[in-house]
């Protein structure tokens, strides 16, 4: 069967004009711009699913039969725009809450180190390292070389709880007094 593609244009016009939404700074047109993109993209997988009578098991052959992947697609696309739709509109009441406008504004920080990036500069927040102090050479095979396999390596810590054995069981202990039970 052929692609119809009346469908695919239309789909098309959809997902451009949802794009073109979406690039905007209204919170309200990218929300809107979600919505048509969306509604694209489930036209598109419509459009590609084949025509068929319903798979009824014995009614109908199963080459007769329409394929349930598209429709499947489709429902799943739905349910995640509608999530996408409800977390958008939310922000989109609170910022309009907050700042009287839905505008997606700069970020001051982003601003400004795009400006310090323009200058060279480094903002005052970069802690740069100094490089100049550190030794660079190359290791000696004289040296010792830290991966040696006959190094014992650092010696492990000792725990004072566990060197001291004195109140283990069988070892005479004394009290305060200096005397020895």
């Amino acid at each position: 069967m052929a692609l119809n593609l009346t469908l695919v244009a239309v789909a098309a016009f959809l997902i451009a004009g949802g794009v073109y939404l979406i690039l905007e700074r209204s919170l309200t047109r990218i929300l809107i711009g979600i919505m048509l993109a969306s509604n694209g993209v489930n036209t598109l997988f419509m459009a590609i699913g084949e025509p068929g009578l319903p798979a009824l098991v014995g009614l109908v052959e199963p080459d007769e039969m329409s394929d349930p992947l598209p429709q499947a697609m489709v429902l799943t696309a739905i349910v995640i725009t509608l999530a996408s739709v409800a977390y958008l509109l939310s922000m989109a009441y609170r910022a309009f809450q907050l700042e009287g406008n839905d505008e997606v504004r700069d970020d001051i920080e982003d601003s400004q180190i795009r400006q310090l990036a323009e200058l060279e500069e480094a903002s005052e927040s970069f802690d740069s390292i100094d490089t100049s102090d550190t030794d660079t050479s190359v290791v000696d095979d004289d040296d010792e070389h830290p991966l040696d396999p006959e190094d014992p390596g650092p010696a492990e810590p000792v725990d004072p709880a566990v060197e001291d054995d004195t109140d283990a069981p069988g070892t005479p202990t004394s009290d305060e007094a200096g005397e020895t039970r």
